[in-house]
Parts: structure tokens; C-alpha cells; sequence
């Protein structure tokens, strides 16, 4: 009993110094985030700097980083295998490129610098706890969590995203606890510092009649068309961009001189960075022109394919609050509904995480968008099978190595420690009934 409250007590509070750590850490990004896409709106030609901007990033990262060149897929495969590590110079370095591509206008998100950042930390704080590996995974969710829910403001979706992230068919359900804890004290602190998140509009409950299911359906099927279409063209603009050089730098000077090119001539300059201007008119304008669901998927693709470095959350809410906008009245459904469904379940289908994407839809836009969400998000998911944006995700499970031997000898020592609290628990009784055993025997002898 008391071992077991033990491990409750130190699973909580390992959680919310994670929570801490990366809700401090959110709470810097989203600061520093705002003021660099504050002075890019300012200054509207740094736009033209995306190449210079590009090639400095490329040469940091040419140099320094190798360890974390697959970025958040590097974290999925830390949460599968006790034999790959999460450098320390993860955050800071994320976070410095994530700025540098906003300054810019670079078409990337911050979901994927705030996980990555989260991760980092977590990994380091178990090193310094000298955690066994099956632990430290836990741990890592925890980072992962902490690190989702605090720069979105959702703490529920943050941690069913982290406990979703590493498998496609199960869930680490001891992760749920330090999860729950980091997400949960991630936003506290984010919020404590005075970080606004936004506002969603709330949506009208609507019943799920059978013409609706089957509007539902077509929009799950557009969904999944709309995102396997930005996963190709991401992989297409890489594999060609590598062809072109092999060096980094180059590669992001010539895919910032494209993305500023394109971005000038069909002047969507307003589609560059964030856009969240954008998505606030999409949940609500029936006037955003038809294509701006496409015009921000083909910007994206070629930001990200090229490698300047950010998340792709955002700029799938974006793309799929503007197909939502899209297809509302061709569908018939209603256009705030339909907009937010679509920004949660673009990315919860790309990313294999329906559940969690359908309990963000609730934590932004109330309880009734939690059945539509999740009916759509969990039918495109499907429909896209094994084409995921983590491919880490399809990785064979690892097999058993010296690595792990060693990590389950000290999960051991780890039982050991609590079999000892146990026993130590009933020490008092085992010596209280030796005392009653000596006592009889004196009294015999008497």
C-alpha cells in the first residue's frame, strides 16, 4: 500500500516538474514566437530574406545538428526504443530555427518545436534522476505532453496526443498519470505567465441524423485526400530539393527563394508564417475564397519540404479549417462546425492521433464538437491507413538487446526498492508478534 502510494506521489510530482519545465518553455516560445511575427508584419519584406534566412539555419544545422536532424520523428522513436536518445541541444536549437523560419515568413507551425522542446527537456531531467529506461520513456510522454498541452492550451488533448504519439494500436497506460500531471501544470504555468492562446468560437450542438453521417463521410474522404495530397508534395519537394544539393544550407536558400517567389506573385503574402488571421476567418467568413485551402498546403509543403524547421500543426489547422470553410455549404453543414471539425481533423488524421485531435476539438470549441470531431478525424485516420507524418510510427517494434537487458535490470532494482518498502511496512508487525512469542515463553518458564 504504501510503496504503491509511493510511486503515485513520484509519477505526480516527476510530472509536474516536467509540466513546469516545459510550460516555462512554451511560455518563452509563444513570447518570442508573437514578437517575431509581430516584426515580419511589420516589415513585410523580410520575406525576400528567406533565402539568406534559410542558408543561415541550414549552416547551424549542417553543424550542429546531425543528432536531431529528424526532428519530432526522432522523438516517436525515443518513445518506442530505450536505445535512442533525445540531446539536450534539441531545445534550444528547435527553437532558435522555429523563430528564424517565422521571422522570415516561412509556412510552419510550433506544435512540433514545442514537443521536441518538451522532450528534450524531459530526456535530460531523467538523465540527471539517473531513470531506468522504461521509466525515462515515460517520462519522455510526459515531456511530450507538457509540451503539446501547454502551447495549444489544451492539456487533455496533450496528453492523449502523447500517449497516441509512438504506437498506432496501443497506449503506455502508466504514462497516464506523469502525462496528465505535466500537461495539466504545463498550462498552468503557460497561462500563470500571461500567454494568451486565442479564442474559438463555440458551436451549436446539431444532431448526428443520417444526412449528416453521410456528410460527415464525404467530408472524412476530402479530409484524407487533402492531407495524403500535402504528404506527398512535402516528400516530392524534399526528395528533389536533396537531388539539387547536399547541403542543407543550399537547400533551404533555394526553398526560401521559392516560397518567397510564390508567395509574391499570387500575392498570399497573408498565408506565410502562422496565418492565423486567416484562420480566424475561416471559422466564421462564408467569402474566404475557395482555393485558400490549397494555396497554403502547396506554401507549406514547399517550407517544410525544403527544411526550415517548425511544426506542421498549425498549418494544417489552417488548410483544414479552409477546406471545412470549403465544403460547409456544398455539405450543408454549418459553416463554424464544419471549419472547426476540419482544423482538428487534418492533423489528427496525419498524424495517426484521432483521439486526441477530437478531445482538442472540445477543449477549443466545447462538448459539442466532440462526437462530429472524432467521427470524422477517426474515418480519415482510417482512410489513410499506413500514410502517416511520422513514419516512425510504422517502425517494427525493437527487438531485445544488451541495451535493454541492462534497462530491465535496473527496472529490478527498482521492484527490489519497492518489495523493501513493502517489507519494511511490516517490519513493526513481524517484530511485534516476536515480542508477544518471548513473552509466552517467559511466562512458561515462570
Amino acid at each position: 500500500m504504501t510503496a504503491g502510494l509511493l510511486t503515485l506521489v513520484r509519477w505526480l510530482a516527476q510530472g509536474a516538474l516536467i509540466g513546469c519545465l516545459t510550460g516555462l518553455s512554451s511560455a518563452i516560445f509563444l513570447y518570442a514566437l508573437e514578437r517575431v511575427t509581430k516584426l515580419r508584419l511589420e516589415h513585410r519584406a523580410l520575406v525576400f530574406a528567406m533565402p539568406l534566412g534559410g542558408a543561415l539555419v541550414g549552416l547551424l544545422y549542417d553543424r550542429y545538428g546531425a543528432p536531431i536532424r529528424e526532428g519530432t520523428n526522432l522523438v516517436v522513436r525515443a518513445l518506442r526504443d530505450d536505445r535512442v536518445e533525445v540531446p539536450t541541444r534539441m531545445a534550444p536549437m528547435v527553437l532558435a530555427g522555429t523563430l528564424a523560419t517565422h521571422l522570415v515568413g516561412g509556412s510552419a507551425g510550433r506544435e512540433g518545436t514545442a514537443v521536441q522542446m518538451g522532450a528534450s527537456l524531459a530526456a535530460r531531467v531523467a538523465d540527471e534522476l539517473g531513470m531506468a529506461p522504461s521509466s525515462r520513456r515515460i517520462l519522455l510522454r510526459a515531456g511530450v505532453a507538457g509540451g503539446f498541452g501547454g502551447v495549444f492550451g489544451t492539456p487533455i488533448a496533450g496528453t492523449v496526443f502523447a500517449l497516441e504519439l509512438a504506437r498506432r494500436d496501443r497506449v503506455e497506460a502508466q504514462a497516464l498519470l506523469p502525462s496528465l500531471s505535466a500537461a495539466l501544470v504545463a498550462d498552468a504555468v503557460v497561462h500563470g505567465l500571461g500567454t494568451n492562446h486565442g479564442a474559438y468560437p463555440l458551436v451549436a450542438e446539431i444532431e448526428l441524423r443520417p444526412g449528416v453521417l453521410l456528410a460527415w463521410l464525404a467530408f472524412a474522404t476530402a479530409v484524407a485526400l487533402v492531407v495524403a495530397a500535402f504528404l506527398w508534395l512535402t516528400h516530392a519537394v524534399k526528395r528533389v530539393s536533396e537531388r539539387l544539393s547536399s547541403k542543407r544550407s543550399l537547400r533551404l536558400a533555394l526553398g526560401g527563394l521559392a516560397v518567397a517567389t510564390v508567395a509574391t506573385v499570387t500575392r498570399a503574402e497573408d498565408l506565410l508564417g502562422l496565418s492565423e488571421p486567416v484562420l480566424e476567418r475561416a471559422l466564421v467568413d462564408p467569402t474566404l475564397p475557395t482555393a485558400t485551402f490549397a494555396a497554403k498546403l502547396a506554401l507549406t509543403a514547399l517550407t517544410l519540404g525544403a527544411g526550415f524547421i517548425g511544426g506542421e500543426v498549425t498549418p494544417l489547422f489552417v488548410i483544414g479549417a479552409a477546406l471545412g470553410n470549403a465544403l460547409a455549404a456544398p455539405l450543408g453543414l454549418p459553416l463554424t462546425l464544419a471549419a472547426m471539425v476540419g482544423l482538428v481533423a487534418t492533423f489528427g488524421a496525419a498524424a495517426g492521433t484521432p483521439f486526441a485531435l477530437a478531445f482538442m476539438a472540445a477543449e477549443l470549441g466545447g462538448a459539442a464538437l466532440l462526437p462530429h470531431a472524432l467521427l470524422v478525424t477517426t474515418a480519415a485516420s482510417a482512410m489513410l491507413g499506413e500514410t502517416t507524418l511520422y513514419s516512425a510510427r510504422l517502425d517494427p517494434e525493437p527487438t531485445s538487446t544488451v541495451h535493454h537487458a541492462q534497462g530491465h535490470e535496473r527496472d529490478a532494482r527498482e521492484t527490489a526498492a519497492e518489495d523493501d518498502a513493502r517489507r519494511s511496512d511490516a517490519k513493526p508487525n513481524q517484530q511485534d508478534a516476536g515480542c508477544r512469542t518471548e513473552r509466552e515463553r517467559d511466562r512458561v518458564d515462570e
